[in-house]
């Protein structure tokens, strides 16, 4: 990952879990349908937008 991919990315928390775009930080006329991110691996793209999505440092995904 450049730098540039790692400063556009939003940064998710414990508390943000489970990830989704469009996210509630997003203006109602970007909507598209919401899509569930699996962030197993730290990090994440909206399918429909590209948003990118990754954990902070020290978040532990817990898993069913």
């Amino acid at each position: 990952m450049n730098d540039k991919s790692a400063q556009d990315a939003i940064e998710l928390e414990a508390k943000d879990l489970p990830a989704y775009c469009p996210n509630p930080r997003m203006p109602l006329w970007s909507g598209h349908p919401r899509v569930y991110l699996d962030l197993a691996h730290g990090e994440a793209s909206c399918p429909y937008c590209g948003t990118r999505y990754r954990l902070a440092p020290g978040t532990v995904v817990a898993g069913h």
